[in-house]
């Protein structure tokens, strides 16, 4: 007899293999042909150049990689994984993320770096849901991952819910870098980019720290 973990996460149907978690035929349906930004990843006119959003006001990231907007049903999924308990679901998410890689040109990082969460937030979900993401991103890429590479040494409020000048003030000083990163490219791991402000924060850290270069990964992109 099936179990729920031989089923599809979206449609229930048999998987052909139980560790890819979601089906072909829903895979195919959760990305999308939209062209986005190669730098702030959002929808723009080409895939290839900078947005003019860009051009006036670069992030301080070099590229972001996203697999979709923060719709159904990839939404449903990364919420479940965050907030119902469901890290599992990390290894097909993060399968989504390889096969869009796949078909999109970047450049290959030293080392993979996942977002990090406040103690008593992590304490409270059980898991960081970044640092689940990495794991199997790392062993299927063959890149390296550093688990306390960037620690969360102060709490801060939901970002969505602050304004743009706020929003810097509440990530101030916010994070440590535990290792040393000069002359490193770094790709930063997180579930969802929204206002871009968190990894922006920690991109700026990188690179004062001497990193050559950071891209951004993620499942959703979206504002």
């Amino acid at each position: 007899m099936l179990t729920a973990h031989g089923l599809c996460w979206l449609c229930k149907m048999p998987l052909a293999l139980a560790h890819w978690g979601i089906c072909s035929r829903c895979t195919r349906a959760l990305r999308t042909d939209v062209m986005r930004c190669p730098q702030c990843g959002l929808p723009a006119g080409s895939d290839t150049f900078p947005c003019g959003r860009c051009l006036q006001k670069a992030p301080p990231w070099h590229r972001l990689v996203t697999v979709n907007d923060y719709a159904a049903p990839l939404s449903t999924l990364v919420q479940n994984m965050k907030f119902s308990g469901k890290p599992e679901l990390a290894l097909a998410l993060s399968r989504l993320m390889v096969l869009h890689l796949k078909n999109t040109p970047w450049p290959k990082p030293d080392m993979l770096i996942a977002v990090p969460l406040w103690q008593r937030r992590h304490w409270r979900r059980g898991y960081n849901q970044a640092d689940v993401l990495c794991r199997p991103l790392a062993r299927w890429l063959g890149l390296r991952y550093q688990p306390e590479a960037m620690r969360r040494i102060r709490p801060t409020a939901t970002q969505h819910q602050l304004s743009a000048r706020r929003r810097k003030q509440n990530l101030k000083n916010a994070f440590r870098l535990e290792i040393a990163v000069t002359g490193l490219h770094i790709a930063l791991v997180d579930d969802v980019v929204t206002t871009g402000s968190t990894v922006a924060e920690l991109s700026r850290l990188l690179l004062q720290n001497g990193a050559a270069s950071v891209q951004v990964w993620c499942l959703c992109r979206t504002l």
